[in-house]
């Protein structure tokens, strides 16, 4: 991920007008797609490139660069809150992005958790009615945390927070770092097909929908070069009057080899098995 946002999304080709549209509305939400994402998973404050950090909520691209400068300055950050020390980045915007930016080995484990500064007191409360410490998280004994809590209402009108609030904060103390990516599903590829050459007519296989348009959509089966499944291959069960009827892009489908034209590198897929 953190190579891929130094791409444009609009290089990237997904959709069949995109030209025709608003470029300003098209960048605008792209770029909100890609922020999304990047917040969601998070980044390491001592690693991150101004290029990853002007996606976090609060930074813009001036902040990103002058976290660089005062990391290459000042050493790695060993606690959140000298990114107070950071030019440019107030009280606001530090807030705003304190909660996404991670320091995997700082002076204070919930430094490498998405828990935001501002719920560090109810953790901590939390920790020690739970009979555990700070430096459990790090240990990965917290992983039954959740199951200890019969009321949650009660508990979380006690730390002084919402329930949504301690539900999340003790998602993340049962797993710091989790990567959301992990709970998705993963397509099955077959390792005896790797390229085009390895295609034969006939053959079934698994593959994750890269692209719907007009006419069809287009499936990766793992062999750099996605196959196209025609508008009327996308099922025998009902009439298809556009493609994401049927498919949706990131979908996980079951597809058969029609045909390989490795010259033109072109391949013909079908769902209907």
């Amino acid at each position: 991920m953190a190579e891929l946002v130094k791409i444009d999304p609009k290089a990237i080709g997904v959709g069949q007008y995109q030209h025709d549209m608003n470029q300003k509305k098209l960048s605008d939400a792209l770029s909100g797609v890609v922020e999304d994402s990047v917040n969601k998973v998070g980044v390491d404050l001592n690693t991150a490139s101004a290029s990853l950090l002007e996606y976090i909520s609060g930074i813009t691209k001036t902040i990103a660069k002058n976290v660089v400068t005062h990391r290459e300055e000042n050493g790695p950050f060993t606690d959140r809150k000298q990114l107070l020390k950071v030019a440019k980045l107030g009280p606001k915007a530090f807030e705003q992005c304190a909660g996404f930016l991670r320091i995997l080995e700082g002076e204070n484990p919930l430094d490498s958790t998405s828990v935001h500064p501002e719920s560090y007191a109810a953790a901590l409360k939390l920790l020690e009615k739970s009979g555990l410490a700070p430096a459990d998280i790090q240990a990965g004994k917290l992983s039954g945390l959740g199951k200890q809590i019969r009321d949650k209402k009660a508990l979380a009108a006690e730390l002084g927070i919402g329930e949504i609030t301690l539900t999340d904060i003790i998602k993340e103390l049962e797993k710091p770092g989790r990567d959301p990516r992990e709970e998705m599903p993963k397509p099955i590829l077959r390792t005896d097909v790797l390229e085009m050459k390895d295609l034969t007519e006939g053959m079934i296989l698994k593959g994750t929908v890269r692209n719907v348009i007009d006419f069809g959509a287009f499936v990766d089966i793992g062999v750099h070069q996605d196959g196209l499944v025609h508008i009327s291959q996308l099922t025998d069960k009902k009439f298809v009057k556009h493609p994401l009827d049927v498919v949706s892009v990131g979908d996980i489908v079951e597809v058969k080899v029609m045909s390989v034209d490795t010259a033109k590198k072109r391949i013909q897929l079908t769902m209907k098995l």
